[in-house]
């Protein structure tokens, strides 16, 4: 019955939605957009609404772990924060969650200011539930996706390894005074928040890790291309305080950030199926963090990171 519902999917995906004792009986079966590291897939089954997450074996070259990211995500939803885990299937790339009803995000409600209370609350959630399973650190991803695109030939942007040094003072200046790590998404663009009305959840545990809240909140800010000026109050929001060391921990993370996903977009743009202009994307990033790089701004950055002011 259920292959009968899958007309226009991938062959192979339609092998592996077909495999899952959790779909039997099911009604419908439609393609969710938006995703460009998966294909994400919604099932209404008699036991509920899935969303089937299928990934390929490409996506290890992202630093991408299955078991952690489900392992993370089991714990997400014992936090509150994330979806029900409803299967996993080992060495398949595919991961089944419960389907959240509720409003998916664009950026413009990520750069609303009365929203900033609400984002804040939700990560406070997450970081509060427990630890995943292994470290998310986006110096050591970095470096792992630049060896991969040397070893494979795949494009860098210009300039990109001038700004190596600048990185290597970053990562030091950030050891001065480094936060305790938490769990973390480590990847909340504005369509990994799902609203529900009384409470934002969040969604994708691919590079989910512990790390430091600084850098979730850097990376929201980044993903979102929120405005300098509303780097500062997204901070307070969530820390409850107004305190330039995190601001300026903050907006390193979201430099770093950058720096570190330009890699991630060249290598899809070599490997992915996905029909997406990833080079775009990386480089409008890219574009960003070397604007940062060059301004005057870097030092005293640093030296607010670093507590020297």
């Amino acid at each position: 019955m259920l292959d009968r519902l899958l007309p226009g999917i991938p062959g192979a995906d339609r092998q592996r939605l077909a495999l899952l004792p959790c779909l039997d009986g099911t009604t419908e079966v439609t393609a969710l957009p938006g995703g460009i590291t998966n294909r994400n897939y919604k099932a209404v089954t008699p036991r509920g609404t899935f969303v089937v997450r299928l990934s390929d074996e490409e996506s290890s070259l992202l630093a991408i772990d299955r078991v952690h990211e489900h392992r993370n995500s089991l714990a997400a939803a014992y936090s509150g924060a994330g979806a029900p885990v409803i299967d996993f299937v080992p060495g398949a790339g595919v991961l089944v969650v419960g389907f959240l009803e509720g409003r998916t995000w664009v950026e413009e409600d990520v750069r609303r200011p009365d929203n900033f209370a609400r984002i804040a609350e939700a990560c406070r959630r997450l970081h509060a539930g427990p630890r995943f399973v292994a470290e998310f650190n986006m110096f050591d991803i970095q470096a792992r996706y630049l060896a991969v695109c040397r070893e494979r030939g795949f494009r860098l942007p210009a300039r990109y390894e001038e700004f190596l040094p600048m990185v290597e003072r970053i990562r030091r200046a950030m050891a001065v005074l480094p936060e305790e790590t938490v769990p973390c998404n480590n990847d909340l663009l504005a369509r990994n928040f799902i609203d529900a009305g009384d409470r934002l959840w969040l969604i994708d545990y691919e590079y989910s890790g512990n790390n430091e809240a600084s850098f979730e909140i850097g990376n929201i800010w980044s993903e979102s291309t929120l405005p300098l000026e509303y780097l500062e109050p997204l901070v307070t929001s969530y820390w409850g305080r107004h305190d330039p060391a995190k601001v300026a921990r903050a907006r390193l993370w979201g430099l770093v950030g950058q720096y570190g996903w330009m890699l991630w977009a060249s290598i899809q743009s070599s490997v992915s199926p996905i029909d997406f202009d990833f080079w775009e994307w990386g480089m409008e990033k890219y574009e960003r963090a070397v604007a940062t790089f060059d301004s005057p701004d870097l030092g005293g950055l640093l030296d607010d990171a670093a507590g020297r002011n």
